[in-house]
């Protein structure tokens, strides 16, 4: 049996800073210019284009072309896995100014990963699906219970719909601050979708931080019993 791969491939993406960075900027779920990308990451455009051809290559990444402009996005959610997987065992990013402080704080309390919701709030929704009974698990991953359609029923989640879609449907995802797992897979980004769409959440312009408006946190005390100070 052959023992060779393109492991390397994909190691050598993360393992240059510049590109590790446009990945993580990429973890918001947008489609990004390479500029903005380049703005993002600290790098000269041209320097942001150069490394996109790299990661494009290698089938990380993804490019939509509209006009003249080319927008850059993340190949598939199991990228965004691996690279918020690698977060969680990377060493901390040193803190040098309150405005660092306060996005970190932001970044750490609810976030997109991908087409999913992490950080704190992501974790606690997964735990509150689960001591709910709204989602099983077994040596097989997870599972809706039969209390959980009816949950996700109640909550206008598709289920039927989300079935459909040619990814893994329901699935955990380690979290990178937390330590802990949230939910990922199709049921992850339709449970994102509906949160967005009831104005619980909101994106912010430059950042993958979520805000929680203030109809969010009572629906996810109400419903998820979830506290968010």
């Amino acid at each position: 049996m052959s023992t060779k791969s393109n492991v390397a491939m994909i190691a050598s993406l993360v393992s240059e800073p510049s590109r590790a960075a446009i990945l993580t900027a990429l973890l918001d779920g947008r489609f990004h210019t390479a500029s903005e990308l380049a703005h993002m990451a600290g790098i000269k455009p041209q320097t942001a284009s150069f490394h996109l051809s790299k990661m494009i290559e290698a089938q990380a990444v993804t490019v939509e072309k509209q006009g003249r402009h080319r927008y850059f996005g993340i190949q598939n959610p199991e990228v965004a896995c691996v690279m918020e997987s690698l977060l969680s065992i990377a060493p901390p990013v040193q803190i040098k100014s309150f405005k660092q402080a306060a996005e970190n704080e932001a970044i750490r309390l609810a976030r997109t990963c991908y087409d999913h919701l992490a950080g704190h709030l992501g974790v606690q929704i997964m735990n509150s699906l689960m001591q709910k009974g709204i989602l099983s698990e077994d040596q097989d991953g997870l599972h809706i219970t039969g209390k959980g359609e009816a949950f996700f029923a109640d909550f206008q989640v598709d289920l039927t719909q989300t079935r459909q879609k040619r990814r893994s449907f329901s699935h955990k995802c380690l979290d990178w601050s937390e330590r802990r797992h949230h939910l990922a897979g199709a049921l992850g980004s339709a449970l994102l979708d509906r949160l967005l769409a009831l104005h619980w959440i909101e994106r912010l312009p430059t950042t993958r931080a979520i805000r929680v408006t203030a109809e969010g946190k009572r629906g996810f005390k109400e419903l998820f019993s979830i506290n968010i100070g």
